[in-house]
């Protein structure tokens, strides 16, 4: 029996009782990973040169540049890897990488 749920993994379980990669778990289970700790930069948006064109959210690979009612929102940098591909994409220079 696989430990298919994300809660029930931990030092106690053995590699082959793990969930095969490529598998999905279950709906929304990447929420539950925080993915974005390991790099050592982030974007950062000057919200006075962002025009909201929205160009930057659907080049996010990691999906961490959310739009609501037609306005980008916050990056979520528990899923942000720091790639700077939004960065290359707005043409307002509104992002710029930032050392945490």
């Amino acid at each position: 029996m696989a430990k298919s749920d994300i809660k029930n993994l931990g030092p106690d379980v053995a590699w082959q009782d793990v969930t095969r990669g490529n598998t999905i778990v279950g709906p929304g289970s990447t929420r539950e990973f925080i993915t974005g700790d390991w790099t050592h930069v982030a974007p950062k948006i000057d919200e006075e040169k962002c025009k909201q064109c929205l160009l930057c959210a659907p080049v996010c690979p990691d999906s961490a540049i959310p739009v609501k009612d037609m306005k980008r929102g916050q990056i979520d940098y528990d899923h942000c890897k720091g790639c700077g591909i939004c960065v290359k994409a707005c043409p307002f220079k509104a992002i710029t990488m930032e050392v945490k």
